[in-house]
């Protein structure tokens, strides 16, 4: 008895489109010199060897170069070129031809929730590289409203300056009140749990 051959399974075009342009939110979180930015550009090059085309969205900020277009990682080791904007919906129809979106210094857009919602429903995938709290270890704004949003939400964590050991905060060496002080290794410090408590007095 001869068998029967199983039926050949047919490509289904629309499951492919659906699958193709399936948006998604990534979040990593962490404090200061984490690694935030290294890991935002390593997911993007990745994206980049897929042939995806991707654009990073930044802030004005020129602590590590004076081209307003270079997202910097704190050791300088790692760049991208870059768009530089004040609020993300700015760049939105950028945005909208490509098929990745990274975002740097995601705490510092006050359009940040709403804009990778809408880019994530147009099939795009969102990558925000952030501080989830600020030296006082208080929500950074409203960044935390992201994360029900989001698909997944990576925290790095540095090494304590002071005793060496994971850190999850940042501690602010100045005296400056206000939330938005921008700086590096000369006004912050990643620090531990323990030592945060000793170090919170800003000295």
């Amino acid at each position: 008895m001869e068998l029967e051959s199983p039926p050949k399974l047919s490509a289904n075009p629309r499951r492919r489109l659906i699958a193709k342009k399936r948006g998604m939110i990534q979040v990593i979180f962490g404090p200061m010199f984490s690694g935030k930015t290294t890991e935002l550009l390593r997911r993007i090059r990745r994206y980049n060897i897929r042939d995806d085309h991707c654009i990073l969205l930044k802030t004005r900020d020129t602590r590590y170069t004076d081209d307003f277009d270079k997202v910097v990682s704190h050791d300088q080791t790692n760049w991208l070129g870059g768009v530089a904007c004040d609020r993300l919906f700015d760049e939105v129809e950028a945005a909208k031809i490509a098929d990745v979106i990274g975002i740097d210094e995601g705490q510092f857009f006050p359009d940040l929730a709403e804009f990778c919602e809408a880019m994530a429903q147009l099939g795009k995938v969102v990558i925000v590289a952030a501080l989830d709290s600020d030296y006082r270890r208080e929500a950074f704004g409203n960044i935390l409203s992201i994360v029900p949003k989001a698909e997944s939400v990576t925290k790095l964590s540095s090494i304590c300056y002071l005793c060496k050991e994971d850190a999850a905060f940042t501690a602010r060496l100045t005296a400056e009140t206000e939330v938005k002080v921008v700086g590096a290794l000369d006004k912050y410090r990643p620090v531990c749990r323990t030592c945060y408590a000793e170090s919170h007095c800003n000295k």
